[in-house]
């Protein structure tokens, strides 16, 4: 199958796209820009949204804003935690409705896919030493992915794992839930932390998995992909 795949940025949202579908490139950017300029409107009237880190009802507003607060909800965060893979969401959800049967939308690190074959992805985590050296073979969609951390990550978090990814049914609450994840995994005992961090990912309702390493240390629990070796250089 041939598949189509590109690279782009609209001001902070840097995103890959991969589809089966040319087509379905164009139909991605579309949708992260609309999605984005409605956010942006409904910040401006609603500041609290942006700066809590709570969650905030959502009563009107557009579908993203309410995506976003949904997810933060559920995962007991502030809503811009859910930002970037609720944009993933609505992306990939456009390009179904377009017809795209591989669907899959990278934004910032939080990935959403639907496809009708696997899909390989990495863990980027800044300068650490596992950055891009594993990641996951993809298999079950709808698939979201998200990847919070404490030591690279350029969004806020209390806590200190290099990585805390999550596996939940779509992006935004992958999303959320990831930083709710790394903000309770710190201190010197680490698999004391590691586990902290499980019973809070599990605990959150409509997580499928979660992979969290911390000084070291690794731990899994739920359904997680396969793991696989990823070269750094490709």
């Amino acid at each position: 199958m041939k598949l189509f795949k590109e690279a782009f940025q609209l001001e902070e949202s840097r995103c890959t796209v991969i589809a089966d579908k040319s087509e379905g490139i164009k139909i991605a950017k579309n949708s992260i820009e609309s999605h984005r300029r409605k956010l942006e409107e409904y910040i401006k009237n609603n500041l609290n949204f942006f700066h809590t880190l709570e969650p905030v009802p959502v009563p009107t507003g557009p579908l993203v804003a309410k995506m976003m607060g949904e997810a933060a909800e559920k995962a007991n965060v502030g809503p811009m935690a859910a930002v970037a893979g609720v944009l993933a969401d609505l992306a990939v959800k456009d390009m179904l409705l377009d017809g795209c049967k591989v669907a899959v939308v990278e934004n910032g690190g939080e990935i959403s896919a639907a496809s009708n074959t696997s899909i390989d992805v990495a863990v980027a985590a800044g300068d650490e030493p596992l950055s891009k050296r594993f990641g996951f073979r993809l298999t079950e969609f709808p698939i979201g992915v998200a990847t919070s951390s404490g030591r690279f990550s350029h969004a806020f978090s209390f806590g200190e794992a290099e990585v805390a990814t999550v596996f939940c049914k779509n992006a935004g609450l992958a999303d959320a839930a990831a930083t709710a994840v790394c903000n309770v995994v710190k201190g010197d005992d680490c698999q004391a932390a590691i586990k902290t961090g499980i019973s809070k990912a599990l605990s959150i309702q409509g997580v499928n998995g979660v992979l969290i390493v911390y000084k070291g240390f690794t731990g899994t629990a739920g359904v997680v992909p396969q793991i696989i070796k990823v070269d750094p250089d490709i």
